[in-house]
C-alpha cells in the first residue's frame, strides 16, 4: 500500500504538487493521469525519496523509503529506462542491483526470462533499442519480488506483443495481492489495464475513483438510433415524453433511456432499426472533458503560427507573459538510486 498525506512539492515559486492526500490500494491496478506538467513524475520520485517534498509524507506498506531495508524487497520502480550504466550487460546491472539489496543471485535470470531477455543477457545496455530497455527496466522493478511495484510509461517503445505481454503482467501482479501504480499517457492502454484511476492537474488532486465511475461522471452517454422511418420514429419518441436529437448522419441520439426500452417501443410499433447502439464515451474523452482547465500547455489546431516579422529563422520566440516554467525534468531512478546507496 501506498498512502500519501498532504504531499507538497515547490520549485522556487512554481507548486509542483499541491497538498496531495490518497492511497493507493493493493490487489488492483491504479492508474495515474494528469496532462503534462501536472506533477505525476514529480510525485513518483517522491514516493522513492528521490525529491525531499516541501509538506506532507509518503507511507509505504506504513514506513518511509528511506526507513527500508533492501528496498527492492519492498518496492521496484521503473520511471526511466535508459537509467542503466550502457557499459555493463544486462545481467551485470541486474546483478550489482540484487547484491546491493541481498538478493539472491539466481533472481537475475529468472527475472530476465520473465522479460524475455535471456537471449541477450550478456549484451551490453548501452547497445539496447528503446523497447528493450524498457523490458530491463521491468526486470529490475521485479528483481526484488517485491510486494509495492511503480511503473512509468511502462509501454514506451515496446512492440504489440510487449504491450500486450505488460499489461498481462501488471494485472497479474495485482491478482496477487500486490500494489501496482502506473502512469501513462496511452488512455487506451490505460482503459484496459486499469481498475481504478488516480488523476490530478497543476499538482492538484482531481479525481480518486473507480475507472468505471470516472468515464459515467465526465463524459456523456446515449443511445444511437437510426432507422429508415426516422419521422415516424422521432413521433413515436416524442409522444412517449422521449427526447431525442438528430445528428448529422440522420441518426437520433437518445440520453437516459435504455437501449433495450427503446427497442422493444420500437418492436411494439412495428418501426424498423438499422442501429440500435449504446455508446458510452471513451476514457480519453472523459480524461479531456476533466482536465480542460488544467491542462499547462497548449498546442493549437490548423495552420503554423508564423514567425515574427524580422526573426532570424530558427530563432526561438519569447514566452507568452505569464507563462510557467516547465516541471523540471525527472534524472532515472537508476541512477540517483545508485548514488543514494553509494
Amino acid at each position: 500500500m501506498i498512502e500519501l498525506e498532504g504531499l507538497t512539492k515547490h520549485y522556487g515559486d512554481k507548486v509542483a504538487v499541491d497538498d496531495l492526500t490518497f492511497t493507493v490500494r493493493p490487489g488492483i491496478v491504479t492508474g495515474f493521469l494528469g496532462p503534462n506538467g501536472a506533477g505525476k513524475s514529480t510525485t513518483m520520485r517522491m514516493m522513492l525519496d528521490l525529491d525531499n517534498p516541501t509538506a506532507g509524507t509518503v507511507r509505504i506498506d506504513g514506513k518511509h523509503y528511506r526507513q527500508l531495508r533492501d528496498p527492492l524487497t519492498y518496492i521496484g520502480a521503473l520511471l526511466e529506462a535508459k537509467s542503466v550504466h550502457g557499459g555493463r550487460s544486462a545481467a551485470n546491472h541486474l546483478l550489482c542491483l540484487a547484491q546491493s539489496n541481498g538478493i539472491p543471485r539466481g533472481r537475475v535470470s529468472e527475472v530476465l526470462d520473465t522479460v524475455g531477455l535471456s537471449a541477450v543477457a550478456k549484451k551490453r545496455a548501452k547497445g539496447f533499442s528503446l523497447g528493450m530497455s524498457q523490458r530491463l527496466g521491468i526486470a529490475a522493478a521485479l528483481l526484488g519480488d517485491p510486494r509495492v511495484l511503480l511503473f512509468d510509461e511502462p509501454v514506451n517503445g515496446l512492440d504489440p506483443e510487449g504491450i500486450h505481454w505488460i499489461r498481462n503482467l501488471m494485472k497479474n501482479l495485482a491478482s496477487q495481492g500486490r500494489t501496482v501504480f502506473v502512469s501513462s499517457h496511452l488512455m487506451s492502454e490505460m482503459a484496459l489495464t486499469a481498475e481504478h484511476l488516480i488523476v490530478i492537474g497543476q499538482g492538484r488532486l482531481m479525481a480518486d475513483t473507480s475507472m468505471r465511475d470516472f468515464i459515467q461522471q465526465n463524459s456523456r452517454s446515449y443511445v444511437r438510433m437510426r432507422s429508415p422511418e426516422r419521422e415516424k420514429l422521432l413521433d413515436l419518441l416524442h409522444s412517449e415524453g422521449i427526447d431525442a436529437a438528430v445528428a448529422g448522419n440522420g441518426s437520433l441520439e437518445v440520453d437516459g433511456v435504455p437501449a433495450d426500452r427503446l427497442g422493444e417501443l420500437a418492436a411494439a410499433h412495428q418501426l424498423v432499426l438499422h442501429e440500435l447502439s449504446p455508446q458510452q464515451a471513451s476514457l480519453e474523452e472523459a480524461f479531456m472533458q476533466l482536465t480542460a482547465e488544467s491542462v499547462e500547455y497548449h498546442a493549437h489546431d490548423g495552420e503554423p503560427v508564423p514567425a515574427q516579422a524580422g526573426a532570424a529563422p530558427g530563432a526561438r520566440t519569447p514566452e507568452p507573459a505569464g507563462a510557467r516554467p516547465g516541471e523540471p525534468q525527472p534524472s532515472g531512478w537508476g541512477a540517483d538510486w545508485q548514488k543514494k546507496r553509494s
